[in-house]
């Protein structure tokens, strides 16, 4: 009997071991050590590849986390004290550490979290997994399939004087991230002409070959009055709209935008319809599309007003925004009372997000809560 039971674990090794060894064939990673200079944005695409952006290098990363199949409808968090259990898992102190995007793995409910250890000139990135049980450990960047691409066009990375203290460009050169039918979308800032900056969206395929120089991204700015196209977008989800893929875009002070995938062109300009404005003094932080009840709804994490859960009704028909507003218009929302203090979420399943809650003194909680 012990044999046969030897026998079997045996043939399941092989076969995780060839999965991972398929996955890793099939989107062309090689194993090796990713040099990466920050971690800002996570996304997941295919086979438990989840996707990294990092700005300080101006690159995309690609890595395999080898599992790809698991339970996450029986995943239940609810941890308290993040902070120090990042720390932990990183040796290092809860001062030192910042939490700087979540993303759940959909096939096995895990949670992954791009982090930052010290700051300044002295920082590192780091990667920490949250396993169905709410333990944390170090992502091992060591001996790992994965690939890379690099941005062209990026600002460079140095400060510049503003009107609200020294602004380093390259800090927003990779604001989100999505995985969509064979594609990343990145968001972010390019260069432009005499030091200028610019809303850019790339499309870029995967498996990498290389990066786009991306389609700038021109808005209405209803809260402003005015046409802009310097400001990046801070999150956006991929939606069908009849059919059409769409995105719909967060910026800071607060429109929301769509606009069709098929109008991206490399090289050239996007006009949006800012089909909502979300009320100013606010920055968007994360947002996840989901159904309820037989309809499509966003719900937006923001710096300054709570979470809303934003209709999608019409749309389609939603013709823009194009003259000043004060306050908010658009498609309605409501503010979700029952979610204080949310700073990252993504979405577990169908029913249920994950969310990262910030407590005034700075203390984090990692939850599974249920779609509003």
């Amino acid at each position: 009997m012990k044999k046969h039971l030897l026998t079997t674990f045996a043939l399941l090794a092989v076969v995780a071991v060839s999965s991972v060894a398929n996955a890793a064939n099939l989107w062309q990673l090689k194993t090796g050590t990713p040099d990466l200079k920050s971690a800002g944005t996570l996304t997941f695409g295919p086979d438990g590849i989840f996707f990294v952006g990092d700005q300080k290098g101006a690159a995309i990363f690609a890595i395999d986390t080898g599992h790809a199949t698991g339970k996450a409808a029986a995943v239940s968090l609810d941890v308290a004290g993040v902070g120090g259990k990042v720390a932990k898992a990183l040796n290092v102190s809860a001062k030192d550490v910042t939490v700087n995007d979540l993303a759940v793995n959909p096939a096995t409910g895990e949670t992954f979290l791009a982090v930052t250890k010290g700051s300044g000139s002295d920082a590192t990135p780091a990667l920490v997994k949250v396993d169905a049980k709410g333990a944390f450990s170090e992502v091992s960047l060591q001996k790992v399939a994965f690939s890379k691409v690099t941005l062209p066009n990026v600002p460079a990375d140095k400060a510049i004087p503003s009107r609200r203290g020294p602004r380093n460009s390259r800090d927003d050169a990779i604001t989100d991230l999505a995985y969509v039918d064979g594609r990343v979308i990145v968001s972010g800032l390019t260069a432009g002409d005499e030091g200028r900056t610019g809303s850019t969206v790339r499309e870029i395929a995967f498996p990498f070959v290389e990066a786009d120089h991306g389609s700038r991204i021109e808005i209405f700015h209803a809260a402003h009055g005015r046409v802009e196209d310097g400001s990046a977008i801070r999150t956006f989800v991929p939606f069908n709209i009849n059919g059409e893929p769409t995105l719909l875009a967060g910026y800071v002070c607060t429109p929301l935008v769509k606009f069709p995938l098929s109008s991206l062109k490399d090289g050239g300009k996007t006009v949006g319809t800012t089909v909502a404005e979300l009320g100013n003094r606010n920055r968007p932080i994360d947002m996840i599309v989901y159904e309820k009840d037989g309809k499509d709804f966003l719900l937006l994490a923001n710096s300054a007003r709570g979470v809303m859960k934003i209709s999608t009704e019409d749309i389609a028909s939603n013709k823009g925004l194009s003259k000043k507003v004060d306050g908010t218009a658009g498609q309605t929302y409501d503010t979700i009372a029952s979610l204080q203090g949310v700073v990252q979420l993504d979405k577990l399943n169908d029913t249920t997000a994950v969310v990262l809650i910030q407590s005034e003194d700075g203390a984090m909680q990692l939850k599974t809560v249920e779609l509003p």
